[in-house]
């Protein structure tokens, strides 16, 4: 849960999740590792799916993780929070996209930024599918908009 739940998100990010830096996020440098910024990620995708209205296990969702970029801005370190904010900026046939702002909490130093794109997909077929019309409305509701579909 967010150390700020109640507080909307700044800006045009529909979820903003704090993440605490712990020391064994830490690499020989004393930063954040590159690759722990792949579970702060994960981490703000989970607060974005505590969002939705539908009740349902983080554990069953029905999607996959098919891409991420990452742009690395400035470093992090223990003792700092980082808050990851991020919004869907688009959905398509099977899949959608996520943009995140990586920031210190107290200074809004920006720290990085990034997309995923989610697959949606059948576990026990072990193949994509369609985007079920709950997840667009889901997501929809969340954003507060409509989603447009995948740029060309």
């Amino acid at each position: 849960m967010s150390l700020d739940a109640e507080r909307p998100p700044a800006g045009p990010f529909a979820v903003a999740e704090d993440v605490p830096v712990r020391f064994r996020d830490t690499d020989a440098m004393g930063h954040v590792n590159n690759a722990v910024y792949l579970t702060y990620l994960e981490v703000g995708r989970q607060a974005y799916w505590q969002r939705f209205s539908r009740p349902g296990s983080y554990n069953a969702v029905p999607f996959v993780l098919a891409h991420v970029c990452i742009d690395f801005r400035a470093e992090a370190h223990v003792g700092e929070v980082v808050r990851v904010l991020l919004r869907t900026t688009w959905v398509s046939r099977s899949s959608f996209a996520m943009e995140y702002e990586l920031r210190e909490r107290d200074s809004g130093v920006l720290l990085a930024t990034a997309e995923t794109v989610q697959v949606t997909y059948d576990y026990q077929a072990k193949r994509s599918i369609a985007v079920p019309e709950w997840l667009r409305q889901e997501l929809e509701r969340v954003e507060g908009r409509a989603l447009p579909s995948r740029p060309s």
